[in-house]
């Protein structure tokens, strides 16, 4: 299947049954994503960013970024939806390099963030900023445009309304809402609307089922995954190292199953 293919598919796939996406950072973990039976792999740039060494929020350097990109595309036949931050630039024609790059990679969608620095920015700067990914991406990827509003905890639906009507006005084909949470408020944004909605989901979460009934169309869990493993990581190092025990290492999976994924 060529990217142009899968691209098609990607962008079906927001028309219904509700798209769920649990996120990956590396190879192993998009071919585990993709035999669980995921109908595409979005990556988690938090957990991208920690696998290679940075803290998240901009501190991957952009050739790493697109390096992991382009790894894990060439190892799953499903979509690949890339989480790209605030596209590693605030110049105008470094951004639209780095799109570019980015499809080049084999990468179908993008996830692309409203702030930069700990800090949103305007929606006049971010829908020129979207402008730009919209020309660069040609026509095939599908940019979901991120608005962190209720991630710095000032969120209300009118600011999320008025930055999800700029940002398609813009060119985005979605709109990412992480941080938003209760039924009521994600009732009122898939009215509002005039585009797929993506939320992020994790333990205490509305269900999948539930946030279908909603009309949400897109359903993805972030870094969540990638937290868990590393978890397990260090509750596994901690055993091992205070009680010279095991357990925690019980229920891994077989080396062969994880073998016979490359």
């Amino acid at each position: 299947m060529n990217q142009r293919d899968k691209a098609r598919i990607f962008r079906d796939l927001h028309s219904g049954p509700v798209l769920v996406l649990p996120n990956a950072w590396d190879v192993a973990s998009a071919r585990l994503v993709e035999r669980a039976g995921a109908a595409a792999v979005a990556t988690t740039s938090a957990g991208v960013s920690w696998s290679l060494g940075a803290a998240d929020g901009g501190n991957l350097d952009r050739t790493s970024a697109i390096e992991a990109i382009a790894r894990i595309s060439d190892a799953v036949d499903v979509p690949v939806t890339a989480d790209i931050e605030g596209g590693y630039s605030q110049h105008l024609d470094e951004l639209a390099a780095v799109v570019r790059a980015v499809v080049a990679a084999g990468a179908v969608g993008v996830n692309f963030e409203d702030s930069a620095s700990g800090a949103l920015l305007s929606v006049q700067d971010q829908s020129a900023r979207l402008a730009v990914v919209r020309e660069a991406a040609g026509s095939d990827l599908f940019v979901n445009a991120r608005t962190d509003v209720y991630l710095f905890g000032a969120g209300t639906v009118d600011e999320t309304l008025h930055r999800a009507q700029a940002y398609l006005a813009a060119g985005a084909d979605g709109i990412f809402v992480p941080g938003a949470a209760d039924a009521t408020t994600i009732g009122k944004l898939v009215n509002g609307i005039a585009g797929p909605l993506n939320v992020m989901v994790g333990p205490g979460a509305l269900t999948v089922g539930e946030l279908a009934d909603l009309g949400v169309a897109r359903v993805s869990v972030g870094q969540a995954i990638a937290q868990a493993a590393y978890a397990l990581t260090s509750q596994a190092a901690t055993e091992l190292v205070t009680s010279g025990t095991y357990d925690t290492l019980a229920d891994g999976l077989p080396y062969a199953t994880l073998n016979a994924l490359f």
